[in-house]
């Protein structure tokens, strides 16, 4: 079975969790400190995919849901 994250990927994602744990790791936004690990892999994830990198598109099960929740009002 083939990778669903390149290498490079898991190590943009790697240095993220580094930087969380040092504190050092900053939302883009805001700026704000990142202390949660989902978000940490988040941005990990967003880097590669900005840089090309071999990872899956985001999931648009949040977006279906949203849509259902609007067709049914």
């Amino acid at each position: 079975m083939a990778r669903k994250y390149s290498k490079k990927a898991s190590a943009k994602v790697g240095r993220a969790m580094k930087k969380r744990k040092a504190g050092t790791l900053k939302s883009g936004r805001s700026g704000k400190k990142v202390t949660s690990r989902k978000q940490a892999i988040a941005i990990g994830l967003s880097e590669a995919r900005a840089e090309g990198k071999k990872v899956p598109k985001k999931a648009a099960k949040k977006k279906k849901a949203a849509e259902k929740r609007k067709s049914k009002k």
